[in-house]
C-alpha cells in the first residue's frame, strides 16, 4: 500500500501527480504522499478563477497527524475544485488517483510541465 505510481502522470518532488489533459490538468496528491500523511480530515481547496504559480502553494490538507501544504506543480488558472473532498476529505486516502484528485488548472505555460518527473524518476525519489 502506499505506493502505486502511475505511468500515464507527471510527477513532483513535494508529491503532486498531474495528468494533462489538452490545456488542462488534474492535480492531486501521491499514492505515497496519503499514505504518510495517514487519515485526511480537511481539505481547504482554493477558489476557481484563482491563479496559481508553479512552485507555490495551491491549497492545504490536513490529516490527523500533520497539516500539509500542497504545492502547484504548474502556473495558470483555477477553472475546478473536487468540492466532493469538503464531505469527503478521506475520499484522497482511498482513490488518489481518480476520485481524489483536488483542482483542475489551465496551464499558462506548457512547457513547465517537461520539467516534472516521470513515473520512473518519482519512483527513485521514493
Amino acid at each position: 500500500m502506499g505506493n502505486e505510481v502511475r505511468d500515464d502522470l507527471k510527477y513532483t518532488d513535494t508529491h503532486e501527480w498531474l495528468k494533462l489533459e489538452g490545456d488542462k490538468v488534474k492535480v492531486g496528491i501521491t499514492d505515497h504522499a496519503q499514505d504518510e500523511l495517514t487519515d485526511i480530515v480537511f481539505v481547504e481547496l482554493p477558489e476557481v478563477g484563482k491563479e496559481v504559480i508553479k512552485g507555490v502553494e495551491l491549497c492545504v490538507v490536513e490529516s490527523v497527524k500533520s497539516v500539509s501544504e500542497i504545492y502547484s506543480p504548474v502556473s495558470g488558472k483555477i477553472i475546478k475544485v473536487n468540492t466532493d473532498l469538503e464531505d469527503s476529505p478521506e475520499t484522497i486516502n482511498e482513490s488518489p488517483y481518480d476520485e481524489g484528485w483536488l483542482v483542475e488548472i489551465e496551464v499558462s505555460d506548457k512547457s513547465e510541465i517537461d520539467g516534472l518527473l516521470s513515473s520512473e524518476d518519482y519512483k527513485k525519489n521514493i
